[in-house]
């Protein structure tokens, strides 16, 4: 029997991309699933808040009034005008366009700094602390979990821009840059639904 080692060619990949984005890398699934992961957390919390004001004879409680709404306006609106930026720099990342990626990282770093502002405010202007009340809990806990999101991806594009500036841009960040801003998409719209509960079912009840 010969010992010499036999092989056989089953495919040619040679003419395969170095690299990928949007559906066709590993890194934008990876971020759709924590994204998934991220929402089911918001929809446990809305379900108990739901539950907790089907329960209560008022909502919120006697003696509490609902959060105010001004601060949150301010905040409603500058997260859905920063999407107009932040669909242009997808663009730009899928254009591979370098320039425009790093304008696109820097500014979106400072709307989402300046937009921590109005949160903050929000925060002030509950009229319920998160220890008095189930209410209370839960409301806090609403507010928390999407704050933690807008400092998580804040975070993220702040060490993304600085890494435009400061090294060469090839496919792999342009590829990031895009799971960012599908990201950030993704901030804007969890705080429309979450935003028409703490603010708008207390109204309407």
């Amino acid at each position: 029997m010969s010992d010499a080692i036999h092989s056989q060619i089953v495919g040619d990949i040679s003419g395969l991309p170095e690299s990928a984005s949007g559906a066709r890398n590993l890194v934008w699934w990876g971020n759709i699933g924590f994204m998934a992961i991220e929402g089911t957390a918001f929809a446990l919390a809305a379900g108990s808040y739901l539950y907790l004001m089907s329960q209560s004879g008022s909502w919120p409680p006697a003696g509490y009034r609902p959060p105010d709404w001004f601060w949150a306006l301010i905040l409603t609106c500058g997260l859905v005008l920063s999407e107009i930026p932040n669909l242009w720099t997808r663009r730009m990342a899928r254009n591979k366009n370098e320039r425009g990626v790093r304008i696109g990282a820097l500014a979106m770093s400072l709307i989402g700094a300046a937009l921590l502002i109005p949160r903050a405010f929000e925060f002030a202007h509950l009229n319920i602390s998160w220890h008095e009340n189930a209410y209370g809990s839960v409301l806090w806990l609403l507010m928390v979990l999407h704050t933690s999101h807008l400092i998580t991806d804040l975070g993220d594009t702040v060490v993304q821009a600085v890494w435009l500036y400061t090294h060469e841009v090839g496919d792999d960040q342009f590829a990031d840059v895009e799971d960012n801003a599908n990201y950030w998409t993704f901030v804007v719209l969890t705080w429309l639904p979450i935003g028409g509960l703490i603010y708008l079912a207390p109204r309407l009840g």
